[in-house]
């Protein structure tokens, strides 16, 4: 079968029309971000904010003509309210004294029926193995006998296609719901399985937020105990979409011991405590190397700091996970060392943090189910 091309699905888009505006979606520019991968077909629908989830029909009416391509296997077309109205009139005067502290709005709707608990894997900053992090925990808990997902929503970054082995794409046998895919028993939805690994993703952030509430309410995750979400590094919209739309049950906070990301991961352990979301505790990763050669253990990167940032801020210290090659080499190669080399220490270590990690999970779930929490604008 031919594949989809990128002419082909804008002549089908110049076909629908913003009844609103009377003309087409195309030439009045609401059409961004358009990415195609073997016959997956996705792209942004950009409406002004105030038109919101009224224009949900423009939306499906893109998808409709999109799906009606031969060769489009699937069509996932997110809405994001991004610009603004161009008749809009011009802000306010600033007063005096600031306006009134808000509240966002919160929604009790779960995005994931079927999943007992969600979990988020973060760091302040990028390259402190937050990613390996998630992937071995999600495969500790599988491990151990829990039904498991793992969601990548680091959208410019997706990396747990390769960490976790699964190449190819997800099926949509009802052109509406994408099937996750799934490898060591655990389920997995990513963007890199929807646009090629070297495919920059210039979006804007609610565009990402959008597709990341989209790979959560859009995809059959089935019965699950666990969801581990592989957060983005920093404190930015990823994070807030899902403190506002998910009713996260915890957070663990990755950092290495140096002190300029102990600095970050405050920052990220402070963010969750204020959108309300429990922090389990804290993981000290690359926490000391022991040479393979002679034995000697060197501190790399410092050693400790996670534990006592814990300490001070009253919260467990989940652990510390070596600088270790095989922990790379295993995740590079989509066999990460819990499921390659399950008896060694290295796979220990994360087995003992996962367990720490669903004990708060059952205590938190014994407290009863918590509901998605609000943000204040102050």
């Amino acid at each position: 079968m031919a594949q989809v091309s990128e002419d082909q699905v804008l002549d089908a888009l110049k076909r629908v029309t913003d009844t609103d505006k009377g003309r087409d979606v195309v030439s009045l520019g609401m059409i961004s971000g358009l990415v195609i991968k073997d016959g997956n077909v996705g792209f942004a629908l950009e409406v002004d904010p105030a038109d919101g989830e009224r224009k949900d029909p423009l939306r499906k009416a893109c998808e409709q003509a999109v799906e009606a391509l031969p060769g489009a296997l699937s069509v996932t077309v997110v809405l994001t309210a991004h610009r603004e109205a161009k008749e809009a009139s011009p802000p306010p005067a600033p007063t005096a004294s600031p306006p009134p502290a808000t509240t966002a709005p919160a929604t009790d709707k779960p995005l994931v029926p079927g999943v007992r608990s969600i979990i988020a894997i973060a760091s302040g900053k990028g390259g402190v193995g937050k990613s390996t992090t998630a992937v071995n925990l999600a495969l500790a808990m599988a491990a151990d006998g829990r039904k498991v997902g793992v969601l990548d929503s680091d959208i410019y970054g997706p990396s747990m296609p390769r960490m976790l082995g699964i190449s190819g794409r997800p099926s949509s046998p009802d052109g509406k719901m994408l099937k996750p895919m799934e490898n060591y028993g655990v389920k997995c939805m990513s963007m890199g399985f929807l646009v090629d690994e070297d495919t920059p993703m210039i979006w804007r952030g609610p565009m990402v937020m959008s597709a990341i509430e989209q790979m959560l309410r859009d995809v059959e995750w089935g019965e699950l105990d666990v969801l581990v979400v592989d957060m983005p590094p920093g404190t930015g919209d990823a994070q807030l979409t899902l403190a506002q739309k998910v009713p996260l049950t915890g957070a663990v906070i990755v950092s290495t011991p140096q002190d300029i990301a102990l600095l970050d991961a405050r920052r990220g352990l402070n963010m969750f405590r204020k959108v309300d979301v429990p922090v389990f505790g804290i993981v000290e990763n690359m926490s000391y190397y022991i040479c393979t050669e002679c034995g000697h253990r060197a501190e790399i990167f410092s050693h400790g700091g996670a534990r006592r940032i814990a300490e001070q801020l009253g919260m467990e210290f989940l652990g510390e996970v070596p600088l270790d090659i095989e922990i790379r080499e295993t995740s590079d190669s989509g066999q990460p060392i819990v499921v390659s080399r399950p008896e060694s220490e290295q796979a220990q270590t994360y087995r003992r943090i996962a367990e720490r990690v669903t004990a708060r999970i059952d205590a938190a779930l014994g407290e009863g189910a918590r509901k998605a929490p609000k943000i204040v604008i102050q």
